[in-house]
């Protein structure tokens, strides 16, 4: 079951999604390959902090945060990735690391990935390591209203 809150999210703003269970896996391109997604269509969210403060950078599995990008498209003066122990907490109903990308319903602010935007549907963790949800990216747009800059290049 995906996580309630997002699900309750969801169902609240009339949104169509499809859940995926696949065998446990960890890293993005695992996922993907579990899933039978391709890795540019599963978004991973990383976090990060920009001068110290929590966000979430979203961008597709096959893809690496820049962080000398990331620092320059937020104006930022740093940009790091931030370790599970500074954000385990803050998604208490999610495995430590499968969190959504919808930061805002977790007052995180949302940066994506403009490469992104090339799909019709987008697919991500959906608070577990083995459940994927799957819906269209324009309601992932309308709903996480991620900031969307060019932060990552291919992995």
């Amino acid at each position: 079951m995906p996580v309630k809150k997002l699900k309750d999210f969801l169902d609240r703003e009339h949104v169509r999604y499809v859940t995926i269970i696949h065998s446990r896996a960890y890293t993005a391109q695992e996922i993907a390959a579990s899933a039978h997604i391709p890795g540019k269509e599963l978004a991973k969210t990383v976090m990060v902090k920009l001068d110290g403060k929590m966000a979430m950078a979203v961008l597709p599995a096959s893809y690496r945060v820049d962080f000398e990008l990331l620092k320059k498209a937020t104006g930022a003066k740093t940009a790091e990735l931030a370790t599970e122990k500074e954000f385990k907490n803050m998604f208490p109903d999610c495995e430590v690391g499968a969190m959504p990308p919808f930061g805002n319903i977790y007052d995180l602010q949302v940066f994506a990935a403009n490469s992104l935007r090339e799909d019709e549907e987008i697919a991500f963790n959906a608070g577990s390591h083995t459940e994927l949800m799957k819906l269209s990216f324009s309601d992932f747009e309308r709903l996480s209203k991620p900031v969307f800059l060019k932060f990552s290049h291919h992995a």
